[in-house]
Parts: C-alpha cells; structure tokens; sequence
C-alpha cells in the first residue's frame, strides 16, 4: 500500500511539472492549408481506458496537438459498476477542458464489434446513444444520419485477424454505402501496409491514432524522443468543421515514429518547404553542400538510379530535424557546371507500401 502511494505520488508530481511545458511539433503549412495534429482514437474511463477525460486533454496539450476525438466504446464497458453515465459524458467532461487549453475536442465512439466488421470510429456526432444498437449495421446508420465522419480501426490487429487482414464482404457493404470513409494505417505502434494498399485503391481518408488506454507517458518514452501516431489534417482553418472538411476530402497525412505516409503532392510539398540549401561551395574536384531542416521530423534519403555517372556521393544520408546536414559532392573528372541534379528517394516518406518518394535535388553552385 505504501509503495502504492509512493509511485501515485510520484506519478502525479511528474504529471504536473511536465504539464507546465507543450512540446512544439513544427511542420509547414501546405498547399494554402494548416496542418493540425490530431488523434482520433482516445479511450477513458468511460468504457476501457485508464484515466479521467480532462487529462487526455492534458496529456494532448502536453505532446503539442491541435485536436482529440474521445472515442470510447458503445459495446464494452469494464468501468461501468464504477463509472455510471451514458455514452456522451465522457465528451461532455473534456470539452470545457479543451477549450481551457484551445485543444479542439470531438465528439466520438468506438462502435466495437467481432470480425467482421470490427471495430470502426464514428467522428462528429450529436448522441453517441443512438449508436447502441443489436445489430451493427443499425450503428453504422445511426452514425451517418447524424453526419458522423466513419473509419475502420486497426485492421490488422490480430485479435481479430490473427493469421492474415482481409477485406470482408462486409467491409465492401459499408464501403458501397457511405459508411465507411477512412481506414487508419497506423494503431498504436503498428503499421498496416495492407490498410495503406487499401486506402490508395479505393481513395480512403489516411488515420494514425494511438488508441491510448495508458496515460500517456506510461506507452511512449518521450525523453527519447518518442511521440504518438497522430494524423496530420490539411485544415482550411482550425476549428471542428475545418478537420471535419478535411477528413471528408481525405487531405491528411500519417505520422508515425520517423514516417510520415501520404499523397505524393502533399509529402513532396512538405519536404521542399521543411528543406533549405542553405550553402553550396566548390573545392577542386567536390561540392559541399549544407541543408537546414526547420521541420520537426529527420529525411531519410538515398540514392537511386539515373544519377552523372561522373558524380560520386553517399549512398544513404539523414537530414536531421530541426539543425544543419552537410554533405558533399565529387566529380570524377572536374568541370565547370554551376548546377547539377541528384535523383533520391526520401525513404521515410511513404507514398505507397514500401515505396519512399522520389525526389530531385536541384544544386545551384554560386
């Protein structure tokens, strides 16, 4: 019991010092557009989940996002001989908080069903009540008729697909009829290549949300670095309707670890704006070149095929996040060109499973 209170103690004392500081997690806005940090799949007490609602908008505040939906389940409920109230208190508890801390919070539950069609998070609502319901299909249905933004949760988790992820039929039936609109590609520290395959194939809204039950800090190691899966919305302003808009209109992005995996246009942007040349000069026979990184995530980028044959350079190189990278160049046989173009592939932006981006490098020597 002692040993007990010591680490509540402990814990609490943590929770506040740390509450004191918001990381800040820097991206470029895009395309005329702001990128928000979000996490759409977040549990309380209120169905599964470990803590109290206003500290998942702490701990939201704390990490540097922009938005939470608090997601808890319609179906399974191990808290409720403590934790008496229908399926709309949790929200009601976070919302004053998150305006408190300009932390948008949206009305969700996590319609939790056997395979198929599993799990599936309903974004937007008015009355999650509604989506009490026998039959799963009648969830669905009271989801849309309020409007609600509907995805398909992990995919791939082998609780409920222990041997390999398919596609059911029933999963086709919910996609011909508007009730599924998004699929996360990344839960919690799992990422799905078959989810990824399947939100290009049939233009789905791209998630990464970290399902959290724990506070926080007891799944992520954030003295190393560590930070949840988060989706980034490319919003035309930050407010509820604006990342409901961009949902609708699948401009998002998924962070995960060092990944960032999205549509072509919106990752090649992001990087060209993250990405500097701030110094180029020529020695004899190399060029050395610095680039600055003003984002908060590091490029991995190699070489690919189609490069001067008389150029020579790395094989591999990490333009690290939020500092200076150098590099250098050399020619073979020297020449006097002012520019030249390495063809590259940044390995750690996923425009399709297990393809990077290609990119061009154009260097400009002064």
């Amino acid at each position: 019991m002692k040993r007990s209170l010591i680490l509540f103690a402990f814990l609490f004392l943590s929770g506040i010092i740390f509450a004191q500081k918001r990381k800040e997690i820097i991206f470029p806005d895009i395309q005329g557009y702001k990128i928000l940090k979000c996490d759409f799949h977040i549990h309380t007490v209120f169905s599964d989940g470990n803590v109290w609602p206003t500290i998942r908008v702490e701990e939201a505040w704390r990490e540097g996002l922009d938005a939470i939906a608090i997601t808890d389940h319609i179906e399974y409920l191990p808290h409720k001989k403590d934790i008496i109230a229908d399926h709309n208190r949790s929200f009601e508890i976070a919302l004053p908080a998150g305006e408190n801390r300009d932390i948008l919070v949206i009305h969700g539950s996590e319609i939790t069903r056997s395979m198929p069609p599993g799990h599936s998070n309903a974004l937007f609502l008015k009355n999650s009540n509604l989506l009490d319901t026998a039959k799963y299909i009648d969830a669905f249905k009271a989801a849309k008729a309020q409007n609600a933004f509907i995805f398909w949760n992990h995919p791939a988790w082998s609780r409920q697909q222990p041997d390999t992820t398919l596609w059911w039929k029933e999963h086709t039936e919910l996609y011909e009829a508007g009730l599924m609109q998004g699929i996360e590609v990344v839960n919690e520290h799992e990422y799905s290549p078959e989810a990824h395959k399947w939100a290009i194939e049939k233009k789905l809204t791209m998630l990464g949300n970290s399902d959290i039950h724990n506070p926080i800090q007891m799944d992520y190691d954030f003295s190393m670095g560590e930070h949840r899966p988060m989706t980034l919305v490319l919003a035309k302003e930050k407010t509820i309707e604006g990342i409901r808009e961009a949902l609708l209109n699948r401009r998002t992005i998924v962070y995960h670890n060092h990944l960032l995996i999205g549509d072509n246009a919106y990752l090649k942007e992001l990087f060209e704006k993250s990405v500097k040349i701030e110094k180029v000069s020529r020695n004899n026979k190399s060029i050395r070149v610095t680039i600055y990184n003003s984002s908060s995530v590091p490029f991995e980028i190699r070489k690919v095929k189609g490069n001067d044959p008389n150029l020579e350079f790395f094989r591999e190189l990490k333009i690290e996040a939020g500092g200076y990278t150098s590099f250098t160049v050399y020619e073979k046989e020297p020449t006097k060109n002012t520019s030249f173009n390495l063809q590259l592939e940044v390995q750690n932006l996923l425009v399709a499973p297990g393809k990077g981006m290609p990119y061009k490098l154009a260097i400009q020597v002064k």
